[in-house]
């Protein structure tokens, strides 16, 4: 027997499973968390850039082909999620108004945010404890950044589904006796990775990596099962490729990707915190955390986790150690170089929650052997408690602030406007112009919407009106600068303002044209400065 394998066998004994069945606390898991997200889903935060994108994506890919927006085919992602909402659609009806097909869409997340939850407390108690796999699944539950990427149309809760999904049957074969039909077990792992990979390419960085990792250190299930999980989860995403190619598409296809390599590596700095303008990674935190700071509690604590986890010789401990690891170095690499966005947080936020769970349940039994250290015992049996009680009481009262709000402003708008403003109107998106924010992308249905800026520009478009997200523009994130935005918005008078939490005043500001004199003036101005520019 070599030193792997017997390490291998000194694993954990299993316990005696007694109290409440597990299907009973899955069932409880599942309807909390899907109870906590559904309150108030559409109306508690305001349309993400985003999520309007990936709504027109699911639309299209409910009527066939390759996903595409009005901009065409789109292979920036994979299509997996598109499918799922499309399929979403189908089921439920999805409206033809644009914000209201989001609220609507939101609750595919909803729903696998609440299976995720069911795979948190499985995959913790897999490892050593069913307690500690209900406490996981409950700071999951209630956790408010989590609740937030939850309750919104993005690719990053199916993604990590899939992956936790993944981690679940691969590690049945990770402790001796091995299980019956254990390739069959490694297989159908790498196929819920390779359906992640399917969702968000560089899912990779928290399933493929953690198992080379695994394979070259020896850790985690026997080699051989690796390297079939390995195999199987390349399967789906070589399908995609070859269906690209086959239908003529592999020059679009390659030009995302590489863009989106290069995004990702940092090389373009398009989006997120390093890029230029925008507000720094810590003025962000400051201003978030009297929201998340539970979220940020828990980051902390990853490391301490991942130490224990580390320390014990138990294949299913270490490979859930290397998953977070992974977690963590991926998103090191986006802090130091690569493009950083708020929503990356939770790939390292749910191993965070996972490695803490499995981390109490090793912990936990530590505890039961302090019979004869009394004092000891009741010292961190209270520091666990006032943890929780603390991190259960800041998010309830965090979730309470967000949920009991309304921050939908671009729902607003958009009933004023339907009421004021004729279909067809050219309207200028002051953070993205034609294509590139929130507005534009919230409004182009019904309107035309560019950056006209200057006079001419404004009277040949014939734009009567501004829309401004303040918040975006004061924190660089818009096209439009803030001066700009200033100057424009003084030549008209403001008939809509929404104060949110999203994008703080959003306002419609209604704009008189130049004069027909005014113009002429400016022409006869510009004339003479390029004679003069080109005069003896």
């Amino acid at each position: 027997m070599t030193t792997v394998e017997a390490r291998r066998v000194q694993t954990t004994p299993r316990r005696v499973r007694r109290g409440v069945p597990t299907g009973v606390l899955a069932a409880g898991v599942f309807l909390l968390t899907a109870a906590l997200r559904l309150v108030n889903v559409g109306r508690s935060a305001d349309v993400f850039v985003d999520e309007l994108i990936y709504r027109q994506l699911g639309v299209s890919a409910a009527q066939g082909g390759f996903p595409r927006t009005s901009e065409g085919l789109f292979f920036l992602h994979p299509p997996g999620y598109f499918y799922v909402e499309a399929g979403w659609g189908k089921l439920i009806g999805i409206s033809p108004d644009i914000v209201t097909g989001v609220y609507q869409a939101r609750l595919v997340n909803v729903f696998l945010g609440a299976v995720t939850a069911v795979l948190v407390l499985l995959l913790v108690s897999r490892a050593g404890s069913r307690t500690a796999g209900v406490v996981a699944a409950l700071l999951f539950a209630l956790d408010p950044y989590i609740i937030r990427q939850n309750d919104r149309v993005m690719l990053d809760t199916q993604t990590v589904l899939f992956v936790l999904a993944g981690y679940l049957v691969l590690l049945t074969p990770a402790r001796e006796p091995l299980p019956g039909r254990r390739h069959l077990r490694a297989a159908a792992a790498g196929l819920l990775f390779g359906l992640a990979l399917l969702t968000k390419d560089h899912s990779a960085l928290i399933s493929v990596l953690p198992l080379l990792l695994a394979l070259i250190l020896g850790w985690g299930p026997p080699r051989r099962l690796l390297l079939t999980t390995l195999g199987a989860a390349v399967v789906p995403y070589g399908v995609y490729v070859g269906l690209v190619c086959l239908y003529g598409h592999a020059a679009p296809f390659w030009y995302d990707k590489s863009h989106g390599a290069a995004r990702l590596i940092g090389i373009v700095q398009e989006s997120g915190f390093h890029a230029a303008g925008t507000p720094s990674l810590t003025s962000r935190l400051v201003d978030q955390v009297t929201t998340f700071a539970s979220t940020y509690a828990l980051l902390l604590l990853g490391p301490v986790a991942l130490v224990i986890l580390l320390r014990r010789k138990d294949p299913v401990l270490r490979m859930l150690a290397l998953f977070h690891l992974c977690a963590g170095l991926t998103l090191a690499f986006a802090l130091a170089k690569g493009t950083l966005e708020e929503q990356a947080l939770y790939l390292l936020i749910v191993p965070t929650v996972v490695v803490l769970g499995a981390a109490l349940g090793v912990e936990m039994e530590r505890f039961r052997q302090l019979d004869g250290r009394r004092v000891l015992r009741n010292v961190l049996l209270v520091s666990l408690v006032g943890f929780l009680t603390a991190t259960v009481t800041f998010s309830g009262i965090s979730y309470a602030r967000v949920h009991t709000g309304r921050d939908d402003g671009y729902a607003r708008l958009r009933d004023y406007m339907d009421k004021h403003v004729p279909v067809g109107s050219a309207v200028i998106a002051a953070d993205g112009g034609a294509s590139g924010g929130v507005s534009s992308w919230a409004l182009r249905d019904k309107y035309v919407m560019g950056d006209w800026v200057t006079p001419e520009a404004r009277t040949r478009a014939y734009a009567r009106y501004l829309v401004v997200p303040w918040k975006v523009i004061d924190q660089g994130y818009g096209t439009m600068d803030a001066g700009t935005a200033r100057r424009l918005a003084a030549d008209g008078h403001l008939v809509f303002a929404f104060h949110g939490r999203s994008y703080g005043t959003l306002a419609l500001y209604k704009l008189p044209l130049p004069d027909k004199e005014y113009l002429r003036f400016r022409a006869q101005a510009h004339g003479l400065r390029t004679g003069a520019d080109h005069g003896p």
